[in-house]
């Protein structure tokens, strides 16, 4: 089945307000895998990108938790740019979706929350390689 780029979600992440700051939760409830990693990028340095891949079975779930970045997801056929800049939320994005990050902001920090842990084996790190694997 091909990885389809209008499958992917942003997905609120319940906030809790209070005037000394608010307070935002990832419980199991919020997303739809188990949690086995996670990480950060952070320090970007201006007009850097990040990412440039896919995953063969992983799923992951980014956040700009300060500041924002903006997201180019690609299924092959189409691609699409989502722009992150709330930390109550998130995008969901499945296996098989090319994603590229860019245009971070001064003071971005990116939380990645990854259904698996790292396996180099699962990376698609060449374009072409990826259309192949797709099977387009």
């Amino acid at each position: 089945m091909r990885s389809n780029i209008h499958d992917l979600k942003i997905l609120d992440i319940p906030k809790i307000r209070d005037p000394r700051g608010n307070l935002a939760v990832i419980e199991k409830d919020v997303i739809p895998f188990k949690m086995k990693r996670v990480y950060y990028l952070f320090d970007i340095p201006s007009g850097s990108n990040r990412g440039g891949h896919a995953h063969k079975t992983l799923s992951q779930f980014l956040i700009a938790l300060s500041g924002s970045f903006d997201v180019i997801v690609k299924d092959g056929i189409e691609q699409m740019r989502i722009s992150l800049n709330d930390p109550s939320k998130g995008l969901l994005i499945t296996p098989g979706i090319w994603r590229e990050l860019e245009n971070f902001s001064s003071g971005a920090v990116c939380l990645v929350v990854a259904s698996d842990v790292y396996m180099e084996e699962d990376y698609i790190e060449d374009y072409d390689e990826y259309i192949k694997y797709n099977a387009f």
